[in-house]
């Protein structure tokens, strides 16, 4: 009778073991394409470039259409709605925020060093380019693990053809 108790016993604590590796493999593959997508969106802000300001010689990122190409590019990549909340279908279920979105132009001098000590980055620009950093939640798959949140952060120049 006791090995029998100690036999299912040991079989819940292996299944809680195994919920609990299959969900940090899952929070790890949800942070790595919250990653991808915060990359992939701040290049394309980063490429926005203010044509006017072109024509005159001034290279200068277009503070509008990167702010709209770094939505659009997260809402592709995440599977995001509008608002930033997940559409059907999305690994996510908590909406996803914007922290921070800051586009460095022409204007300062490079290299430009960017510091952010709430959110813990630091990155140094050589010419004008996009900061991106966004909260991310991730939708536990099991109640072994507590809820986990990160700030996804990432950066891009602007890259004119040669």
């Amino acid at each position: 009778m006791h090995k029998l108790l100690l036999l299912t016993l040991m079989a819940a604590v292996w299944a809680m073991l195994v919920a609990l590796q299959v969900d940090e493999e899952m929070s790890i593959r949800t942070l790595f394409e919250a990653k991808r997508a915060v990359n992939r969106a701040a290049h394309a802000a980063a490429q926005q470039v203010d044509e006017d300001a072109l024509a005159a010689g001034v290279v200068h990122i277009d503070e509008a259409a990167a702010a709209s190409a770094a939505l659009r590019y997260l809402q592709t990549n995440l599977r995001l709605d509008s608002s930033l909340a997940p559409l059907p279908g999305s690994m996510l279920r908590d909406p996803v925020e914007i922290a921070e979105l800051r586009v460095v132009n022409g204007n300062e001098h490079f290299p430009y060093t960017y510091r952010n000590e709430v959110y813990d980055y630091e990155v140094t620009l050589r010419r004008p380019g996009v900061i991106l950093i966004v909260r991310v939640r991730y939708p536990r798959g099991f109640s072994v693990m507590d809820p986990i949140e990160w700030y996804v952060k990432g950066s891009a120049e602007l890259v004119l053809p040669v």
